[in-house]
């Protein structure tokens, strides 16, 4: 006899079984990390110890001092991992970059905070794809949506949602005056497939397009690209990097249940219906973050005060500064 469609097939079964190991991965790896910690804190105990009776004290001192350093920021980096108790901070992350108030300048932002991501995501260990892409008009990118998988993506990520703003020379204005750009960031979960939200299918206008730019698969040849808009919201998600629309239109439903989860969670009810999300103007006032290229060198996030001047290590992906700081604020309660 065939199963009953209510049971699980071969393919979810193993779908399942690769989750399974992946968290015995994680929890294997963790307890790695602990037992390297601790072997370290015993050396540099040892090395202390042996100091004391050795002419050479002088020289193993500063090598216990290093390794004590090494072990200090190690156990700062587990710390940090143990902030990230939200429900879905060990979740992949989808990002989405749109540019604001500058044109020409603020696509070219988001181009370079695009460059950013994916460099910090290269650091990380974690896989990228690229699921939307919307070319600028002249140069830069209008609007870009990523998938970073690896575990705690999200935990991480989160604490870049926000206006990012630019301050810079501008490379297209031929007067060489300072221009102020902004672009915004958009983050949220990627949710498991059992996760579900009702929603009304006359609720949702879906458009095909055909692909473009560097996220497409067949630039134009078909209209496999999706778009869909949820009405009562006004959320609009896309996907366009699969050759099937099928599939592209599977992707867009996850995105857009993760965004009415995240406003369900923000206003603390029950029904979809209900939900009304704040939505921050791309402009003046309202940047987390901002990266100074002139007068100064300067990168400061508003929310933390965190600050360096070294603007390029920040642009090649060393954001770990800030997404820490902002963690330990949240935790204190204060964000």
């Amino acid at each position: 006899m065939d199963r009953q469609s209510s049971e699980p097939t071969f393919w979810e079964d193993l779908e399942n079984s690769q989750k399974v190991l992946q968290k015995l991965k994680h929890l294997k790896d963790k307890l790695q990390s602990f037992q390297a910690l601790e072997s370290s804190y015993e050396d540099i105990l040892a090395m202390i110890e042996l100091a004391e009776d050795e002419q050479e004290a002088e020289s193993m001192l500063e090598e216990a001092l290093f390794m004590e350093k090494e072990l200090n920021s190690k156990l700062e980096e587990m710390l940090l991992e143990t902030l990230l108790s939200g429900e879905y901070d060990g979740n992949n992350a989808i990002i989405s970059l749109h540019s604001g108030a500058g044109g020409t300048e603020a696509q070219d932002w988001v181009q370079m905070l695009y460059r950013m991501y994916l460099r910090w995501a290269e650091k990380k260990g974690y896989k990228t794809e690229v699921l939307d892409y919307l070319d600028g008009d002249e140069a830069g990118i209008k609007s870009v949506t990523l998938l970073v998988s690896g575990v705690n993506a999200y935990g991480y990520l989160k604490a870049e949602k926000g206006v990012h703003r630019l301050v810079r020379i501008s490379p297209f204005d031929s007067s060489g005056r300072r221009h102020t750009s902004f672009a915004s960031l958009e983050v949220m979960p990627e949710l498991p497939d059992d996760i579900q939200i009702d929603i009304n299918p006359e609720d949702l206008k879906v458009d095909t397009y055909r692909a473009s730019g560097a996220g497409g698969q067949h630039i134009n040849k078909t209209e496999s690209a999706i778009r869909i808009t949820h009405i009562p919201t006004g959320i609009v998600v896309s996907c366009q990097n699969e050759r099937s629309q099928h599939k592209n239109r599977d992707t867009a439903m996850k995105m857009l249940y993760a965004k009415l989860l995240e406003l369900q969670q923000q206003a603390h009810k029950d029904k979809i219906d209900d939900l009304k999300g704040e939505q921050l103007d791309i402009g003046w006032g309202s940047q987390i973050r901002s990266y100074v290229f002139h007068p100064y060198s300067m990168v400061k996030d508003h929310r933390t005060l965190t600050e360096t001047g070294n603007v390029t290590a920040v642009m090649d992906g060393e954001l770990d500064q800030f997404i820490n700081a902002y963690l330990k604020e949240q935790a204190k309660g204060n964000k």
